[in-house]
């Protein structure tokens, strides 16, 4: 399935919802457009409930030298200077913002202008809630901050 936008390269995984990639022989860390996954251990802010099973999932969803395609929407930075995009992987299109937020890992957080897909994260969010899926089930709600 091929899809439109920017050809990119991961090299690290940051955290449930922020991946570095290689693109046109330069670095950038991206943030995952529509999804907020909770806070894992070991960085700046407090560590939050399912943090670090949020970032080992999207770690297994792009490992080191996978493909993907970006596509932003309207804003191209956030306010950390990361690159706000929607990642495709290039081998099988998946929708990887979307998948974490199905899967239960992420909750939808839209910030506008960057709309595009706000319903779509919104009903996976939701599903994976109603369904006690992932971090649902383990904690409760999103943004519970471990002790």
């Amino acid at each position: 399935m091929a899809t439109v936008g920017t050809a990119a390269t991961v090299t690290e995984v940051v955290d449930g919802d922020t991946v570095v990639v290689e693109v046109a022989g330069r670095s950038e860390r991206v943030r995952l457009i529509g999804i907020d996954t909770p806070e894992a251990t070991g960085g700046f802010l407090p560590a939050e409930c399912y943090g670090d099973e949020a970032t080992a999932f999207t770690s297994a969803l792009l490992p080191i030298g996978t493909d993907v395609r970006l596509t932003r929407d309207i804003e191209a930075r956030d306010r950390y200077e990361r690159l706000l995009a929607y990642v495709h992987r290039s081998g099988d299109g998946l929708f990887v913002n979307l998948e974490i937020a199905a899967q239960g890992y992420a909750e939808a957080l839209i910030i506008e202008p960057n709309t595009i897909h706000a319903d779509d994260f919104y009903t996976a969010a939701a599903h994976a809630r109603d369904q006690g899926m992932g971090l649902w089930s383990a904690c409760g709600s999103a943004d519970v901050v471990l002790e």
